[in-house]
Order: structure tokens, then sequence, then C-alpha cells
């Protein structure tokens, strides 16, 4: 099951570079921000940020733990 949080505190690619569990986290963010323009391309890129910054503010604060499926499902809502 995606979620946008990885388990492991940092990772390297294939190439043998540090990956910062941040990139990992951005990476998944910039997905769910693709699919969320496709489905819903009425929205400009700034309003699906924003509704998406407003499921993690329902969530006490956090995305991480939840599956992409269940952001993406509970910002189609709010949008």
């Amino acid at each position: 099951e995606n979620s946008l949080q990885k388990t492991s505190t940092s990772s390297t690619n294939p190439s043998g570079m540090f990956v910062s569990p941040y990139a990992l986290n951005l990476s998944s963010f910039t997905k769910l921000i693709k699919r969320l323009q496709e489905r819903h391309p009425e929205f400009s890129r700034d309003e699906i940020v924003a509704a998406v910054q407003e499921v993690r503010k329902i969530n006490k604060g956090v995305l991480s733990g939840l599956a992409i499926s269940s952001i993406e499902e509970k910002t189609s809502a709010i949008l």
C-alpha cells in the first residue's frame, strides 16, 4: 500500500547516491498532485495543493500513514 511516508530513514538509489527521505516524500507528493490534476483539470495546481493541505490539517497535521489513494479521495471531496 502506498503511503506518503517511507519507513526507512534514508535510502540509496541504484547508482549508490544517498537519497533523502524528504526527497522520497516529495516524489510521492508530486505524484499525488499529478494524479489530482489529471482527475480535476478544472482546478489549478495551487487549489489542489491547498486542498491537500486541508486534508493534512483535518488529519491532525500529518499525511503520513494515509494511503495515497485515501488522500486523493479526501482531497477530491474537498475540491
